[in-house]
């Protein structure tokens, strides 16, 4: 829009100044305002003539006329007078003058602008010499650009307007108007923004606020503003459908931090310039970081970088490969594939997971797991130690679950059946045991009768039986059931008892 600015502007000030100049040169004669009524036009019909009073204008000669373009005189004053001369004049007073003043036209000397103050009136006229057929030409051309101009000027929805370096107006487009309409400024009393001119004629770039705008629903402008020959033209778009989207994502974030202020896990979130947009208390618990350092917002790398200072994350064997290691970090989080657990020099376990959110942010979570390892490890350690209590028994023993899987075995099992059921991929069901027994044994009608006790979940008492093995050995079946509906089947070895005959053993002696 700065730029579309700049050529409306562009193309106002040349098409005007040119009008002017060509408008001024068109004065068949030149004449002096010794001598003349200043209410009157006398022979100066043809030429620019306007005549003032309270500051606005009451009427003009037909050639003035037609450079109000339209404009009432109840409408048009000194401002109009400023916009229509001061680009041709420079030496144009930016107020009313109250002494007669004889103004040179720039690059033509032959062309004045006289100005006289009389009893209350102001006399304001164009002097130059005959036009030639160029000129003449020139001006139909620019005054064609210039009608141009004027339309797209009055049509465009955006506020242009030109303004004194108080802050006065000077010229506005049919959008500023009507706008101060709306909202029922009086544009000759108070401008319709309050911008603080500069100084310096840098162009200048503000955001402010609509003045008699609804305070549940103010109405918010950017404004461009750029000065030129002393004044400063100004371009204003609204922008409440920005500021209404920054309001809420405001909202939005201050909601999240609410929500994320009350977990556990730590968490920060990096927006697509890898700068830390978002992080909740538990990051600062966790990492040890100061919240002065989080507040300001670092980027990744110096957050990762702060984390290693604090030993907050294992020390990488070297910082040239640790870097790169964390580009690809970035990258596989920005995939959703990062996922590691750190162990710390503390003794500390914090899962890190990284997760892409929309328009190239990364979140980062921090999670401390060293409770969970540390149950995992205790009941991976005592699960050991019950299998190794176990692997000493005489006895086979497999444990189902209430689904019939088989959970657990002991050495002894594994010896008797010929089996390992940990190495298998698939697992072991209570039907693919039974069937390697059965495919072990005698014939024996007990073998659906376990497989329904295994999967039973009432009146469960615990019975055994006798089986005997192909190759001779005779072994107990015992099946009980456990806690949590699963079941435990033991095998054991028959011992065979050997009878002694005593009175035949005395026979054979006495023989």
């Amino acid at each position: 829009m700065d730029t579309l600015l700049e050529l409306f502007l562009a193309l106002g000030i040349g098409c005007i100044s040119g009008l002017a100049g060509l408008v001024g040169c068109s004065i068949l004669q030149k004449r002096s305002p010794g001598g003349r009524d200043a209410g009157t036009f006398g022979d100066a019909e043809d030429r620019i003539v306007f005549l003032m009073s309270a500051g606005r204008i009451y009427t003009a000669s037909e050639q003035a006329r037609q450079l109000l373009a339209g404009l009432s005189f109840e409408e048009a004053g000194w401002g109009q007078i400023c916009s229509l001369f001061a680009t041709v004049f420079p030496d144009l007073p930016p107020e009313e003058p109250d002494q007669p003043l004889v103004l040179k036209a720039a690059g033509m000397p032959e062309t004045t602008l006289i100005l006289q103050p009389i009893a209350g009136t102001l006399r304001i006229e164009v002097v130059g010499r005959t036009p030639s057929a160029t000129d003449m030409l020139l001006y139909l051309q620019q005054g064609e650009e210039l009608e141009t101009l004027r339309i797209a000027m009055a049509s465009i929805p955006s506020l242009f307007w030109e303004s004194d370096q108080e802050g006065g107006l000077i010229w506005a487009n049919a959008a500023y108007h009507a706008l101060c309409e709306h909202t029922g400024v009086v544009t000759s009393e108070a401008p319709l923004f309050d911008i603080s001119m500069s100084q310096n004629a840098e162009p200048a770039q503000v955001r402010i606020r609509l003045k008699n705008s609804p305070r549940d629903s103010p109405r918010w402008f950017e404004i461009s503003s750029r000065q030129s020959n002393g004044r400063w033209l100004h371009h204003a778009i609204n922008v409440d459908a920005v500021v209404n989207a920054e309001t809420a994502q405001r909202s939005f974030v201050q909601t999240l931090t609410k929500t994320f202020a009350h977990l556990p896990i730590g968490l920060a979130v990096f927006d697509r310039n890898r700068q830390l947009a978002l992080f909740n208390p538990a990051l600062i618990d966790l990492t040890t970081l100061p919240a002065e350092f989080l507040s300001g917002r670092p980027n990744l790398m110096s957050f990762f970088d702060q984390m290693r200072d604090n030993r907050m994350m294992p020390e990488p064997k070297n910082y040239s490969g640790w870097r790169e290691q964390l580009g690809e970090l970035v990258a596989a989080a920005s995939d959703d594939r990062y996922c590691e657990t750190w162990s710390l020099p503390s003794g500390l376990t914090y899962k890190i997971t990284g997760r892409p959110h929309p328009d190239g942010a990364i979140a980062f979570l921090i999670e401390d797991i060293s409770s969970e390892i540390s149950l995992t490890r205790r009941f991976r350690a005592e699960m050991e130690l019950s299998q190794s209590v176990l692997d000493t028994l005489n006895q086979a023993v497999a444990v189902f679950s209430h689904l019939g899987v088989l959970t657990f075995c002991n050495a002894a099992y594994r010896e008797l059946w010929k089996t390992d059921p940990d190495s298998a991929l698939a697992e072991m069901t209570v039907l693919d045991a039974t069937r390697l027994w059965q495919v072990s044994c005698e014939p024996s009608p007990i073998w659906p009768d376990l497989r329904d006790f295994v999967l039973a979940r009432l009146d469960r008492t615990a019975w055994s039986v006798e089986l005997t093995l192909h190759n001779g050995p005779r072994l107990k079946c015992t099946v009980e059931p456990i806690s949590g509906g699963a079941t435990v089947v033991r095998f054991s070895m028959v011992e065979t008892r050997v009878v002694w005959d005593a009175p035949r053993l005395r026979l054979s002696k006495e023989a």
